[in-house]
């Protein structure tokens, strides 16, 4: 596993572990299909929220959560429908999140949970 690969599985650890702290289940890690991958799915009571988690180490590239292009959003669109007819519903309210984890060097993390951002 790469240094990146790492970084990435453990931001997204941090975040797994953040949302269950708020209360809510993590019904899917990592899921893929051949048109891509979801990070995180969570439940609560109310709400299924699909999550984005994006992990780095500094600023030198912009905020990690400024990584995920309007692109990006709808493919994650797209993929949260494909899952969603996977399950059985019904689904009251759906939400896209994205987690931003910074992991400075010798330094606690910082993790900032953006929800229902697209």
């Amino acid at each position: 596993m790469t240094h990146k690969q790492a970084l990435g599985a453990h931001g997204e650890e941090l975040a797994a572990r953040y949302l269950q702290a708020a209360g809510m289940e993590i019904v899917g890690r990592n899921w893929r299909c051949r048109y891509g991958e979801l990070d995180l799915i969570a439940r609560n009571a109310c709400v299924t929220a699909f999550v984005e988690v994006k992990t780095r180490s500094g600023l030198n590239f912009g905020t990690p959560a400024e990584a995920v292009t309007f692109i990006k959003q709808q493919r994650i669109r797209r993929l949260a429908l494909l899952w969603l007819a996977e399950q059985d519903g019904p689904w009251q309210h759906i939400r896209f999140d994205v987690i931003s984890v910074l992991v400075p060097r010798g330094q606690q993390p910082v993790i900032d949970h953006l929800k229902a951002v697209f």
